[in-house]
């Protein structure tokens, strides 16, 4: 672990390193930055506008040897101070307009800070007015002045007394100021929007801006820390307008990229005693400081200020070439932003751009810039970044000292990133994250399960969601393709990037109208977790990722949730969140129905008999398992129940009572007239004399139960283990439905002939059976045809119209508009609730999809050769 990230920002540390944008710099020089591996890169984003003569400028250290060798005090507060006076001096010769004197800070945001203080001094009013989507800094003050929610909220900020309204909108700060007459002391705001974007005001807002200001008493305050000092193509951005400010505000450029440095010049009526008298810094206009920004103003001026002409014709340059790839790609760029060398790039990538692709995800995510920004870095070597409020927007604002040259490399590999981009390939932009070669072939994207089901507001349709996520990371290419290139070392390279950076997503979505003519429309919401990270996560910090999920689901207007895969684990069945945002489910109920019927399915296709048949249910102690394992009660001669071996004293006593629940469930029937078949534990159960009557408690069956298991276990109609590979070779019929994510069912552990359905996700049958058992079937449980057939917008490794039967159970809750917690915990999977959903299926019109083996469906052949194996 990088030191920095050790002992600094161990957030941003990872960060950086997940994006590869954790290079060490060593040397720089001019435009030019050089890492510990000697990698060469243009810069073009000079640390946000701080170094404005490149790296290491020989004149600003010459002017740090020259005071050096003067023997010049540098901190020597209180007193007349020289160099401050020097360079104050030199401010107001070139500052616009009438402004008069100069408050010294340290950097951008004390200026800002200075300059509340300043004007509710010389005002005697609170109000600060500042615009929407600004940045004026991170103290307490400038963040309260800063128009972002997201960085203001952990703060407690804004404080009393500040307001942000529309930035370029006129009307909106005349309203604002006539609503609140003698309240605002001064407007706040940049004459280009940095960190919004590099937002470009109308022309002529900033001059009538301050006329509105003035008429209603409020002070104007231009906060050109990061445009002025020639970044714009003049030393001061408001010069492009004639527009002279009562207060203006510096940093950045004016230390030389050197040294830190603030200042804010306010006109003689806005300065005052109570803010002379009363506000001050220690550090604020020491010599070394004030030596440099007063060389840096030297330079700038020189020759007729040459080096700001060759910003603003250079720029221009840079600027037409841009707009020339906006041309090019106008499906990626939707405008080019900014004048100088303060540029933005505006992207117009959204979900839509790349359905169905990380692409897509990551520019929903704002998180697309800071890729293509590390892109430019690692690929083009070419240094830019986001801006922090338009997350859609990537900055280039280089030292002022960029060539012509410079500018045509810089847009030469912006043109390279995009055509990369363009051709929608996730892969191939992301490759070199994980160091992936590029002579590889990069296949185009395609998604043929898109589907364009949006949806209806104004309907009574059924809303639900789903919650998916990769049961390993051999899933990702079913959701991108173009993922299908890197190997599994790749890919878990890459998810291990990936899945620190995305938040839940929309994965897909459907439109599903039943047989009953009813309509339902749903989204699946991806977690991107796989199984495995899961299960590794504390109970805290994966109740949070199903949360996150719940609450998108609930922004998007879903009316319950379904928990998928591993979600429902770590949600106990859901019973952690079963009061959380909206109702839930499991789907386990449907789950057991369907793994049931593919049961009975495959039995009777093989022609097996049922009352002479022993099925195994492995994880009976889950509410799937223990569902399942009453249902095939009525069918099977005997019934073997396994537990967790790890567990084993407490799985054998859970294992006895759900073993108590199933006589009393056969009780039960047996009293409302249901006929058994012969040999089936229901017709066994009726010869024992002391078998308990319908009206018994629990505890007596469980008794009952008991008191069998002490007996003979092979002959019982219902034995217990945690002994897997011991019962499971007597196993007519297995079915698995574990939270276990190992393949521990193997070929040497099954009876000849033995169908077996895995509903577990993972699965737990290795793929070794169907390699080398002919004579087992094995099936995958619990898959659905829908209605129509329609698409989920992600294939979940099915055709087109197949789902999972825990996603159906929503989708059928959905349609007949049943919001209530279904199917949570073990006790919310009962008799009831599987015959409701078994209800609801038929009246529908859900019903058993083909059965499908290890994710493949079963052809005749296959069929003809396990009859034949048989």
């Amino acid at each position: 672990m990088h030191n920095f990230t050790q002992f600094v920002n161990p957030h941003l540390g990872e960060l950086f390193a997940d994006i590869k944008l954790d290079k060490e710099y060593i040397k720089g020089e001019e435009c030019y930055l050089y890492d510990s591996e000697n990698n060469k890169y243009l810069d073009c984003i000079a640390n946000y506008g701080a170094v404005p003569f490149g790296y290491n400028p020989k004149e600003i250290w010459d002017c740090i040897m020259e005071v050096k060798d003067s023997g010049e005090p540098s901190l020597v507060q209180p007193s007349s101070l020289k160099a401050a006076g020097e360079l104050a001096e030199r401010l107001i010769e070139l500052a616009p307009g009438d402004l008069q004197y100069v408050t010294f800070s340290n950097s951008g945001t004390e200026s800002v800070e200075a300059a509340i203080k300043l004007c509710r001094s010389a005002t005697g009013r609170k109000g600060i007015l500042t615009t929407k989507n600004s940045f004026h800094g991170k103290t307490l003050g400038s963040l309260s002045a800063t128009g972002n929610p997201d960085y203001q909220a952990d703060f407690y900020a804004p404080v009393e007394g500040f307001s942000a309204i529309e930035y370029g909108n006129l009307e909106a700060l005349e309203k604002e100021l006539k609503e609140k007459p003698n309240f605002y002391a001064a407007f706040i705001l940049e004459p280009i929007q940095g960190e919004g974007g590099i937002v470009v005001p109308p022309e002529g807002y900033l001059k009538n801006a301050k006329k509105i200001c003035h008429e209603y008493g409020v002070l104007f305050v231009l906060d050109e820390v990061q445009t002025g000092l020639g970044r714009t193509g003049s030393l001061f951005a408001c010069e492009h307008e004639d527009l002279d400010p009562d207060v203006l505000l510096l940093a950045k450029a004016l230390g030389g990229g050197i040294i830190p440095i603030g200042a804010c010049l306010s006109t003689e009526e806005v300065y005052n005693e109570k803010f002379a008298n009363k506000h001050s810094s220690t550090f604020a206009g020491n010599t070394l400081a004030c030596r440099i920004g007063k060389k840096v103003l030297d330079i700038l001026d020189r020759d007729n200020q040459h080096l700001i002409k060759q910003v603003k014709t250079n720029g221009k340059e840079f600027k037409a070439r841009l707009e020339n790839l906006h041309e090019k790609y106008p499906n990626l760029i939707k405008s080019i932003r900014g004048k100088g060398y303060m540029l933005g790039i505006e992207f117009n990538i959204t979900k839509d751009t790349f359905p169905g692709s990380l692409l897509g995800v990551m520019a929903e995510q704002e998180l697309l810039t800071p890729i293509l920004s590390s892109y430019l870095l690692n690929k083009e070597k070419i240094r830019v970044a986001p801006t922090l409020n338009g997350n859609n927007v990537i900055r280039i604002e280089p030292p002022l000292c960029l060539t012509r040259k410079q500018t045509i490399a810089a847009v030469n590999g912006i043109e390279n990133m995009l055509e990369v981009l363009d051709k929608g390939n996730t892969a191939k932009l992301i490759a070199y994250l994980i160091d992936a070669d590029d002579d590889r072939e990069y296949p185009a994207y395609k998604n043929d399960f898109l589907n364009d089901a949006k949806a209806n507001p104004k309907s009574d349709e059924g809303r639900f969601a789903f919650l998916v996520h990769p049961l390993d990371i051999n899933n990702y290419p079913e959701f991108d393709s173009s993922l299908e290139v890197f190997s599994e070392k790749e890919l878990k390279n890459l998810t291990g990037r990936w899945n620190n950076l995305v938040e839940p997503f929309v994965a897909g979505q459907t439109r599903i109208k039943a047989k009953s003519g009813k309509e339902v429309y749903g989204e699946f919401i991806a977690i991107p977790h796989t199984t495995e990270e899961l299960l590794e996560m504390t109970k805290d910090k994966s109740l949070d990722q199903v949360k996150k999920a719940i609450k998108l689901a609930k922004e998007r207007g879903a009316k319950i949730v379904g928990l998928g895969a591993y979600t429902s684990v770590v949600t106990m069945g859901g019973l952690y969140i079963r009061n959380h945002e909206m109702p839930i489910t499991t789907g386990n109920s449907y789950t057991v129905v369907a793994a049931v019927d593919a049961v009975l399915n495959a039995l009777t296709r093989l022609n097996i008999s049922l009352e002479n048949s022993i099925a195994a249910i492995v994880g009976a102690t889950g509410s799937i398992g223990k569902g399942t394992a009453v249902l095939m009660s009525q069918y099977v001669s005997q019934l073997i129940l396994l537990g967790n071996p790890d567990n084993s004293v407490s799985s054998r006593k859970r294992l006895t009572r759900i073993a108590g629940e199933i006589y009393q469930f056969i009780a039960n029937q047996l009293a409302n007239g249901v006929q058994f078949n012969p040999g089936s534990i229901g017709d066994k159960v009726k010869q024992f004399l002391h078998f308990p009557s319908s009206d018994a408690d629990l505890n007596e069956f469980i008794e009952f139960a008991s008191e069998l298991l002490d007996t003979d276990p092979y002959k019982n109609p219902i034995a217990i283990s945690t002994q897997i590979e011991e019962m499971l070779p007597r196993a007519d019929v297995t079915i698995s439905a574990t939270n276990n994510i190992s393949k521990f069912i193997t070929p040497d552990i099954l009876k000849h002939g033995a169908v077996v359905c895995d509903i577990s996700r993972p699965k737990n049958v290795s793929e070794e059976v169907a390699q080398q058992r002919p004579d087992v079937l094995m099936i995958d449980g619990g898959i659905i045809e829908v209605p129509g057939k329609p698409s989920m917008g992600w294939n979940f490794g099915f055709k087109k119209g197949l789902v999972y039967a825990c996603m159906a159970e929503t989708m059928l809750l959905a349609l007949d508009h049943h919001y209530q917690n279904t199917s949570i915990g073990s006790s919310g999977v009962n008799l009831d609730s599987i015959l409701f959903t078994r209800n609801l299926a038929e009246k529908h019109g859900f019903r058993l999809a083909e059965l499908r083996s290890f994710d493949r469906p079963l052809s005749e052949s296959k069929w003809e050769k396990i009859i034949q194996a048989i």
